[in-house]
């Protein structure tokens, strides 16, 4: 396990000023959060500390604003997130300067505020001396609870690890903790699952996953590219053709390393990208000129299960085919319920990231089943390409 310093061992919060980096970078909608669930990530570390006496400064980015932009505000996340922790939570327009400090200085014990969107100063992005000091100068104590943002070096999630005493907080320990688990100190056999469009866009993680997993299963679009490294003939099905000789690096770096690659051997194809097109189930060996894969086929779902059955550790990123189209959903609903019903029973430890992964077990109804779901995006997969990330490091004992 990391040894990195937690909220356990903050022991003595009492009317002291704890600058909380989170994740308050949810989607809107008419000036309303439609997701609030990077909101309830967050409540047991704002409980914790407050119900410890200490004073929660919350600081977080909202989008990529360049310079000050009220449509970047804070303000309407900082308003539902008073709706999810049921208790008053105060808002600064600022998050440096004399707005901020006299915000700050209004807190009793026990309350919380949101400061305005940090990335509304450049220093933010540039992890600059100055702005550091600024955003120190309203905390005793620095609690990062973001893992999402913990890849980026910037001031709120970096710089002020090295300026105050800093802690992870509640959702931060739980997300290195699945993935310490999984990847660094796993029950094994290990079975990783990787899909998506692209292998361009994977090297990184697939180069990494061969060295540490058992069983390598590769699915969507990117599983095209192996098989036509593999002189299978893919038809109109996406595939990035320039990348065989990698493609085959990869199959030869898996085998000196003792890793079982799994691609498809049968697909749902269809000579149109849009749902319910006419389709049909054929082996990779047999694809028409004019077809694409869609999806995985069913023999090939019921080879991933029997692998299943054999492992104790998952590790989940990206779906099997186009699963925001029926049909071509069918193979990632199974192999995600099967890897939930596997977990509800005790007989395996499975963690899931990225957006197209988190949309799609939550599509196969099934994401609570998993043992851990992670909505990092960015910083999820910098770990599993074995990246060490500034957020993290910076909280190390």
């Amino acid at each position: 396990m990391i040894a990195f310093r937690t909220l356990d061992d903050a022991v003595d919060l009492a009317d002291k000023r704890v600058l909380v980096r989170v994740d308050l970078n949810v989607p809107m909608e008419s000036g309303r959060v439609t997701d609030a669930t990077r909101l309830k990530a967050i409540l047991p570390t704002i409980r914790d500390i407050t119900g410890k006496g200490g004073k929660a400064v919350l600081l977080a980015h909202f989008g990529r604003p360049k310079g000050r932009d009220e449509s970047q505000s804070l303000a309407p996340v900082a308003k539902a997130l008073e709706g999810e922790l049921g208790r008053k939570v105060a808002f600064a327009s600022d998050c440096i300067g004399d707005e901020a400090k006299s915000a700050v200085s209004r807190l009793a014990s026990g309350e919380v505020i949101v400061l305005e969107n940090t990335r509304f100063h450049a220093g933010e992005e540039k992890n600059a001396p100055d702005f550091i000091e600024a955003l120190a100068s309203l905390g005793d104590i620095y609690v990062n609870d973001a893992f999402s943002t913990a890849h980026r070096a910037h001031a709120s999630t970096e710089g002020l690890a090295r300026k105050l005493p800093a802690y992870a907080g509640r959702s931060m320990e739980s997300e290195i903790e699945a993935l310490t688990k999984a990847l660094e100190a796993p029950q094994r056999p290990v079975l990783a699952v990787v899909g998506g469009s692209k292998v361009s866009s994977k090297l990184e993680l697939l180069g990494n996953l061969v060295k540490k997993v058992d069983i390598l299963v590769i699915g969507g679009g990117m599983a095209n590219t192996f098989l036509a490294a593999l002189g299978k003939k893919v038809g109109k099905s996406l595939c990035e053709h320039d990348l065989a000789n990698t493609a085959r690096d990869i199959l030869k770096k898996a085998e000196a390393a003792g890793c079982e690659i799994v691609l498809p051997v049968d697909a749902v194809v269809a000579t149109e990208f849009k749902a319910n097109a006419a389709h049909r189930v054929t082996s990779v060996d047999d694809v028409k000129d004019d077809e694409m894969m869609l999806d995985a086929g069913p023999e090939t779902v019921g080879i991933v299960k029997q692998k299943l059955d054999g492992a104790k550790t998952v590790v989940w990123n990206g779906p099997f085919g186009a699963f925001e189209m029926t049909p071509f959903d069918a193979a990632t609903v199974a192999v995600a319920r099967y890897v939930g019903d596997l977990t509800h029973n005790g007989r395996l430890l499975s963690v899931a990231g990225g957006g197209d992964t988190v949309a799609a077990l939550n599509h196969a109804g099934t994401a609570e089943r998993f043992s851990y779901v992670s909505t990092a995006g960015g910083a999820f997969l910098e770990w599993l390409e074995g990246k060490a990330l500034p957020g993290v490091e910076a909280l190390r004992r």
